[in-house]
């Protein structure tokens, strides 16, 4: 068996000790079928993720722990790398700066470093440090050759061949000036967006609340501004988001609702509010938490223009019919493993810098 296929079936099995994990922690099921010990440990791990930052509630990282669980499966790993040629004489060292705004946000670059044979030099941030590690464990305890393969860096970063960086606009200009000389992936801030017709049903409105309001808002794939036509009513948009409505009870989510409530009036902003979401017309992209932004359009082709012009800014544009990339209504949380962040193709980047 070589070291390729190794690595997969390793990824194969943590994906399946994450599906066991995620039903016993959701339905109280699942401790015969797996180590007791580990679930207890994974359980003291996902509480300890959700005391250091308290966006990481308990909910959100399982859903996180889900989702990995599901795409790490046989199929969707064979199918994703099957026209690739992995085979890596010389592993080279990549580095990798992940963002901890949401759960495990960097898998997926620590996923394609390791399974194209290279090694994985990992900076964590300070808001998601546990979660890692502990399947980092996993992994080598299942497949011993990923041993040494495997570093967690707390300060400066050096000797590595490669750097996947991701941060805000103004860590990219820092990236930039220290890591430039090197082969190098670095993600800037983007934002995603809903284009609406008003003919919209309430099954996907509700949808459409998950792409809203899952991690509270804070990941690229996020909504965080909508496009509506001229003389839109949001009364339908309300109604059916009002599922929705236990996010207020979040004291961290409520003050930022609050402040930017104050703000926003102490503005003389005009605002819509149903009590844990508010909606203002502005043209810019990013809106802050507990806000959705809104912008009217009369020309669908005047729209499709500007969101191609501004495509650097965009991770998901969700809609019905509108783009032939659209993302469907309630899917931004579930990329599969070809959906790079920033539409930047993570293995051909490794495997073009492990030829050089």
């Amino acid at each position: 068996m070589d070291d390729q296929h190794q690595r997969l079936q390793a990824f194969v099995k943590l994906g399946n000790f994450l599906r066991k994990y995620c039903e016993y922690a959701n339905n109280g099921t699942g401790k015969i079928a797996e180590d007791p010990p580990l679930f207890s440990r994974l359980d003291e791990i996902v509480l300890s993720a959700g005391y250091k930052n308290g966006w990481f509630t308990k909910k959100n990282v399982l859903y996180a722990l889900e989702q990995w669980g599901n795409a790490l499966n046989e199929e969707q790993l064979s199918a994703w790398l099957g026209n690739y040629k992995l085979k890596q004489e010389t592993p080279k060292t990549v580095a990798i700066v992940m963002a901890g705004n949401i759960p495990l946000v960097g898998f997926h670059d620590f996923l394609s470093v390791l399974i194209t044979g290279n090694r994985a030099l990992v900076k964590l941030s300070s808001d998601d440090g546990t979660l890692l590690p502990f399947l980092a464990e996993l992994l080598v305890n299942t497949e011993s050759s990923l041993e040494g393969f495997i570093q967690f860096e707390k300060g400066r970063l050096t000797n590595f061949d490669a750097i996947i960086a991701t941060g805000s606009n103004n860590t990219a200009r820092y990236f930039e000036y220290y890591f430039g000389d090197k082969p190098n992936i670095i993600r800037k801030n983007r934002v995603s967006v809903a284009v609406l017709s008003g003919k919209e049903t309430q099954g996907m409105l509700r949808a459409l609340g998950e792409d809203i309001f899952r991690y509270f808002g804070l990941g690229c794939r996020s909504v965080s501004k909508l496009y509506v036509p001229k003389g839109y009513n949001f009364d339908a948009f309300f109604e059916a988001i009002y599922p929705f409505r236990e996010i207020i009870d979040l004291s961290k989510y409520a003050n930022n609702y609050d402040y930017n409530k104050a703000v926003y009036l102490m503005s003389g902003y005009q605002i819509l509010d149903n009590g844990f979401l508010m909606l203002k017309e502005d043209l810019n992209y990013g809106s802050p938490i507990a806000a959705l932004f809104y912008e009217h359009y009369t020309s669908q082709k005047s729209l499709r223009e500007r969101l191609e012009k501004d495509k650097n800014d965009l991770q998901c544009i969700v809609s019905n019919g509108f783009l032939p990339k659209e993302v469907p209504f309630g899917h931004t949380q579930l990329p599969g493993l070809r959906d790079y962040a920033d539409g930047i193709n993570t293995v051909e980047f490794l495997l073009k810098t492990s030829q050089n």
